[in-house]
């Protein structure tokens, strides 16, 4: 790393923290012993959703926050759960070693997690993502709900 004082070369890390987006490194130059600040960012990969008609569009955390807020609305489910839910959600995307996941498999993540959350808000995301078309369809995933208990 450069000083940005003398333009040595060289220097030494004395401390790193790691913050929300990156980690901050505080260095000492190794000629003139001045201290300075470096941020690591780090860098990842674009997540590629494949969606059901077979089209590809960037994993958006955003739209992910407001499906699960529409499956939650009038529940008692705090916006930080939410937040929590959907950064687990992308981290364990970013973490998977394809690079294009088909939306069927975020949808099944967020289910696993809204039914140990709040039933209703899964019994509402889940008829929106299955698409149920009639109410037996509804029936049939409250009745297999309510057998799991």
């Amino acid at each position: 790393m450069k000083c940005p004082y003398c333009g040595f070369d060289e220097s030494k890390v004395i401390d790193s923290r790691p913050t929300e987006e990156n980690i901050r490194r505080r260095r000492e130059c190794l000629s003139c012993q001045k201290r300075f600040t470096t941020y690591e960012f780090v860098e990842r990969m674009p997540v590629v959703v494949i969606k059901k008609d077979g089209s590809r569009q960037s994993f958006d955390k955003v739209k992910l926050i407001n499906g699960i807020m529409r499956a939650c609305e009038k529940r008692p489910v705090s916006m930080s759960d939410i937040e929590a839910l959907a950064d687990e959600i992308e981290q364990e995307a970013q973490s998977s070693m394809d690079r294009e996941i088909p939306t069927s498999y975020i949808g099944e993540m967020v289910m696993k997690r809204l039914k140990d959350m709040d039933e209703v808000a899964y019994v509402r995301f889940a008829s929106v993502y299955r698409q149920f078309k009639d109410i037996n369809t509804f029936m049939d995933e409250l009745n297999k709900l309510l057998t799991e208990k």
